[in-house]
């Protein structure tokens, strides 16, 4: 296997790398093929009987010719031809094995180069996710893998097979007439010259033409989901999105035309050069032949070992060409593995103690991480990534909200309140201080521990593009029927979802957009039921409904809530009045904290916020 990998090393190193490929590419690559080393062993072997095979059907040709000029028997013909014969069907088996070998190694390489990619992609955190253009995420998963895939499983066979062959049918060569040999390999410097121009500039093109489809890749995800389509509608911008994928797409289809032109220029060349040097040999070997110096089934043989010499020459050239291309590819998906995860478990994570659970805050202070550390310039579609440090959102943030008692955040938007929630989920680590549940630090917490104890409902109720069963089994795989009906109905959804055709099977469309936003809401909080989680973070659960769907949903969550401990962010402080404590907070610091009574009695910020926000009501009714 080490062999294999060094004939792929020599190949790409014989030429100077390509303008942003980045050294160690095929060691990664060969750290991926390690695992399939008993069936590279087998393709080996296959591969070296298989050019043994090719070399001997020329200098079997040859027999032949001197049998006929030598007057030799006409058995000894025939017995030559149906060798021959023999040897092409060997070698027509032996090829099918080889395929078959090389498939399976290149296809189980791809599949853990995906696995490993999209495991990888889960751990990386949400600020990841947040920069990223997600068209462009899914191009590195689906087009890249699938661009090193076919070249790395068409040309995997072809390099091995060919390098054995051209060494052998050159041994072969020189012992036969070492003249003309020489003379056959007078225009071999024309096979490497283009070669190592144009391998570097067929990665140039490939690099771009990466580029543009992540682009056309992230403009469809984009303009192709609910809400986005809804947009363009309502801009009246169909046409002018029409040109701008247009545009990318004709850039596409021109570096298309030059690599196909390019390449084909290539290969017409190199044939060139193989006919011009068969004809050298013809030339001095028959020269020789006539002269008594070589016999003419010598001559054949050298003619026949020549295409069996220069053939390799122009796959071999090619496959350059062809693996440069495929690690552009794998390097794209390098780097996205590159990324280091900035939340990490512990190996001696632990779980959240039993019973209830408290939520402390100590001293905590945070701010957003640099982009640089979670974040690539090609999945932002931007020269360069930021590189300037986060400012500090959170400061010295200090509660404790006991067992089963409910803690509200309130404030201005932009004053860290759903970052302080994302602290509690670990969806980011504090930079100092400490967050606890149940008197452990998170960052001590095993994560199944974590998510199986701390439920999350979001602004905007996200669901997959799924059934009602699956996205709320999504939180509690093993859940029965009557578990998912019991979480409906505490969820007041039960009497709409027995109304519909398919029932739990109805498709809620892409992120929920077939229900209303009380319904998605809702469905959401049936997910939580379901998982029953000891805590619960609620981020402006009901910050965009109407009265209606306000009230439907928040009569949903008085299960959701109780006897749990509730962390509850809102911006409408009539939902936060039965709070056993409320913090105002206002620039990443909690400013004023008691209850709503208490709140109002100081006649501070939040009596401020209280006023102003019923005044508002009570001028929208009248």
């Amino acid at each position: 296997m080490d062999n294999t990998w060094g004939l792929l090393r020599g190949a790409m190193q014989s030429a100077d790398a390509p303008r942003g490929l980045r050294k160690g590419t095929v060691r990664r690559v060969a750290s991926f093929a390690r695992p399939h080393w008993r069936r590279l062993l087998v393709f080996l072997a296959l591969t070296v009987v298989s050019a043994v095979l090719a070399v001997t059907t020329p200098l079997l040709a040859g027999r032949v010719v001197d049998a006929i000029v030598g007057g030799k028997s006409a058995s000894t013909v025939i017995w030559l031809a149906v060798v021959i014969a023999g040897i092409a069907v060997a070698d027509a088996a032996l090829g099918l094995a080889e395929r078959w070998q090389s498939a399976h190694i290149g296809e189980g390489l791809i599949l853990d180069l995906r696995r490993a990619v999209f495991e990888h992609v889960q751990r990386m955190p949400v600020a990841f996710f947040m920069r990223s253009r997600t068209g462009a995420l899914v191009s590195r998963l689906n087009n890249d893998v699938i661009g090193a895939q076919r070249t790395f499983t068409a040309t995997l066979s072809g390099l091995v097979t060919n390098v054995i062959q051209l060494v052998l049918s050159l041994a072969v060569m020189v012992t036969l007439s070492w003249q003309v040999t020489l003379v056959a390999l007078v225009l071999l410097p024309i096979f490497v010259l283009p070669a190592r121009r144009i391998g570097r500039r067929m990665a140039d093109l490939q690099h771009q033409a990466a580029e543009l489809n992540a682009g056309m890749t992230t403009q469809m995800t984009e303009r192709f989901s609910a809400a986005g389509a809804t947009l363009v509608k309502l801009f009246g911008r169909p046409k002018a999105e029409a040109e701008e994928f247009g545009a990318r797409a004709g850039r596409v289809r021109d570096i298309g035309v030059r690599t196909a032109m390019l390449t084909r220029w290539f290969m017409t060349s190199l044939t060139l050069v193989s006919a011009l040097a068969q004809a050298l040999v013809y030339g001095l070997g028959g020269w020789l032949a006539l002269t008594g110096r070589l016999d003419p089934g010598t001559v054949v043989a050298l003619a026949l070992l020549l295409t069996r010499l220069y053939t390799p020459l122009t796959a071999l050239a090619n496959v350059r060409v062809d693996i440069m291309t495929a690690l552009v590819s794998f390097e794209r998906v390098f780097e996205v593995l590159d990324l280091k995860p900035m939340i990490t478990e512990k190996p001696d994570a632990r779980s959240v103690p039993p019973g209830p659970v408290s939520v402390e805050f100590d001293d905590v202070r945070f701010a957003y991480p640099s982009p640089q550390t979670h974040s690539l310039a090609s999945l932002e579609e931007v020269s360069t990534v930021d590189t300037r440090g986060g400012e500090q959102v959170v400061h010295g943030v200090s509660f404790h909200a006991e067992p089963g008692r409910m803690v509200a955040l309130v404030g201005p938007s932009g004053a860290g309140k759903s970052t302080i929630a994302f602290l509690v989920a670990r969806l980011y680590d504090v930079d100092s201080g400490a967050v606890r549940l149940g008197g452990v630090d998170v960052r001590d917490l095993s994560f199944e521990s974590l998510r199986r104890t701390v439920g999350f409902v979001t602004q905007d109720g996200h669901l997959f593009h799924d059934t009602i069963r699956a996205n709320l089994t999504y939180a509690r795989p093993d859940a029965r029927d009557g578990e998912i009906w019991d979480a409906l109905r505490r969820a007041r959804l039960e009497d709409l979802m027995r109304s519909l055709p398919d029932g739990l099977d109805t498709v809620v469309g892409e992120r929920g957009y077939r229900l209303s936003g009380g319904e998605r809401q809702r469905l959401t909080i049936a997910r939580l039921l379901l998982a029953q989680p000891r805590v619960v973070v609620l981020d402006e659960a009901t910050a965009h409904l109407d009265s209606e769907s306000e009230a439907a949903v928040s009569e949903a969550l008085v299960d959701a809530l109780s006897g749990r401990t509730a962390l509850v962010i809102a911006h409408r402080l009539s939902t936060v009045r039965a709070a056993d404590r409320i913090l105002v907070v206002e620039d990443g610091r909690v400013v004023e904290h008691g209850t709503h009574p208490e709140l109002l009695a100081l006649g501070g910020r939040y009596a401020e916020l209280h006023n102003t926000q019923f005044a508002t009501d009570e001028r929208s009714v009248a």
